[in-house]
C-alpha cells in the first residue's frame, strides 16, 4: 500500500538533499524504510546513527510506522555544548 508523506529535512540533511522539504510516495512500512528510500533518491544524504525522527512534532524511534498525510521530519545530529 502506498502512501504520501511529506517531509521535512534540517540542517545537514537539508543541505544534502537541497530541500527543506518535498511530499514523496512511499511503500515503506518504517521510518528507517523511509530514510532509506530517500538516501536512494538523494545522492548526498547519508545514513546518520545519531540522528533524530519525529513524525507530526512528536519525536518517535526509527523502527515506528507512520500514516499517509503524515509529516515526517529528519534531524541529524547535532554537535554542541
Amino acid at each position: 500500500m502506498s502512501r504520501s508523506v511529506r517531509i521535512r529535512y534540517f540542517a545537514a540533511f537539508r543541505d544534502a538533499t537541497g530541500l527543506s522539504q518535498e511530499r514523496v510516495e512511499t511503500k515503506a512500512n518504517t521510518l528507517a524504510e523511509l530514510f532509506e528510500e530517500r538516501v536512494g533518491v538523494h545522492a548526498g544524504l547519508q545514513p546518520e546513527l545519531q540522528a533524530k525522527v519525529a513524525v507530526n512534532d512528536e519525536l518517535v524511534a526509527w523502527n515506528d510506522g507512520f500514516a499517509d498525510g503524515d509529516e515526517v521530519l529528519f534531524f541529524p545530529p547535532v554537535a554542541g555544548g
